[in-house]
């Protein structure tokens, strides 16, 4: 979905910070070495980036009125 805008347990901002991570891991940096060169250095923070899915390209091929266009 989105990335959240604040780490769950400690509040700090990390919604800025997912483009910046994409953009570091396409250039070929490991996961780890890409979150401490974004300033991620507490592991609850480091862990909303992480394991962040990213389904928002999924959700949009979803169309709920197709479902009842069939019917009719």
């Amino acid at each position: 979905m989105i990335i959240p805008v604040r780490c769950f347990s400690c509040g700090k901002v990390v919604g800025d910070k997912w483009d910046a991570y994409l953009k570091l891991l396409e250039d070929g940096r490991e996961e780890g070495d890409a979150l401490t060169t974004l300033g991620l250095k507490r592991y609850c923070c480091r862990r909303m980036v992480l394991t962040h899915v990213d389904l928002i390209e999924k959700i949009l091929h979803y169309n709920p009125l197709e479902k009842n266009a069939d019917r009719r």
